[in-house]
């Protein structure tokens, strides 16, 4: 078995993170709070900020995702991309895992827990259809995933959003439960509020990214790039995250605190689909030696998904106040702590593919 991460490095990642970084938990639970904060106690915070759109697209969260996704993209190495293309192992399995698995799990784990809650269910299947395009690269750099192939199954996830969203949503919720016999839903998507959502949460950033790394290094080169701007530049990415979780619980709090049993109830299969996600995508990513930062970056894009295409869809179709909009709007109440708390685990984990890298090279 090999790794990409150097054997050498032995030391504690968790103990050399930042203060910002180590206490991330700390920091997510005080900007969910204050975001419940506001929701509550500002009158009408919650229609000011939803009626900033685009289309379908929230401007706040944009913003927030923006700010968040920047400074990762602009640490990807654009030029060794075409490295990670090469690697049709990890590319395979990682269609696989996010186009075949991971709705096919979402389905089940909707049917098995929520079998009497119609609304909830469906929304459920539609957070499992939209693949994650942005908060996996964020999730990723913390885990010390590989940025390059991060950013090359974000876009290929991208590309098949929009072309399969659409069809998987009217297979799992029309052909396939009427197969099974199970109540069926139909789903009007358009293909165009998908490719906006696209372009809004991943090419903007992609683009400013590549931009800022190419005009950079060609006026002061790739080590003052990654050593001086870089380091400065890193810090907003978590500040992005943090806007962008006060955002989501301003919009939602008074739901969230209005309706707790049906948010938990939603809860139980969401955690279950997440830890399976993941940890499986580790696992099998392990025993095909992919090494530990390929195997982190596989495994987060599989467990994460594109939570404001799945509200913005479900809004789109049955109504801001229907259960399946609130479905979609517990996913990231949930994926957050949750992906949080398995970049942990990841750096934990990563001691075990150092050692296995270790036996391989005595």
């Amino acid at each position: 078995m090999t790794s990409a991460t150097p054997v050498a490095d032995r030391t504690d990642v968790v103990h050399r993170l930042s203060t910002l970084d180590r206490y991330l938990p700390v920091w997510i639970g005080l900007a969910m709070a204050a975001g419940l904060l506001l929701g509550r106690g500002v009158p009408g915070i919650a229609d000011v900020l939803d009626a900033i759109k685009v289309g379908s697209v929230s401007m706040p969260i944009a913003l927030g995702l923006l700010v968040m996704m920047y400074p990762v993209l602009a640490k990807v190495r654009f030029d060794e991309i075409g490295d990670v293309a090469r690697d049709t192992r990890m590319m395979t399995l990682s269609l696989v895992l996010n186009w075949v698995i991971g709705p096919a799990l979402m389905f089940t784990l909707a049917w098995v827990f929520l079998a009497d809650l119609p609304e909830y269910r469906t929304g459920l299947i539609i957070v499992g259809l939209a693949r994650c395009i942005a908060m996996v690269i964020l999730w990723n750099d913390l885990a010390c995933g590989d940025p390059e192939a991060a950013a090359m199954l974000v876009a290929l996830n991208s590309v098949f959003q929009v072309i399969a969203f659409a069809l998987l949503g009217w297979f799992y919720l029309d052909l396939l439960p009427g197969w099974l016999g199970l109540s069926t839903t139909g789903l009007d998507v358009s293909p165009w509020q998908i490719a906006w959502s696209v372009v809004a949460f991943l090419g903007i950033p992609l683009a400013a990214g590549y931009l800022t790394r190419r005009i950079a290094e060609r006026r002061r080169g790739r080590v003052w790039y990654e050593q001086r701007f870089l380091p400065r530049l890193g810090p907003w990415a978590l500040y992005g995250l943090l806007f962008t979780i006060v955002v989501l619980f301003a919009l939602q709090g008074d739901t969230i605190t209005h309706q707790p049993a049906d948010v938990a109830r939603i809860a139980v299969p969401l955690v279950a689909y997440f830890a399976l996600m993941w940890g499986g995508s580790m696992l099998i990513a392990y025993r095909l030696g992919l090494g530990y930062r390929r195997s982190t970056t596989v495994a987060f894009t599989a467990a994460g998904n594109n939570f404001e295409l799945a509200i913005a869809v479900a809004i789109s179709v049955f109504g801001v106040t229907s259960g399946q909009a609130l479905a979609g709007v517990v996913g990231p109440l949930i994926e957050v702590p949750v992906l949080v708390g398995l970049v942990y685990v990841s750096l934990w984990v990563r001691r075990y593919f150092l050692d296995a890298t270790k036996e391989t090279t005595r």
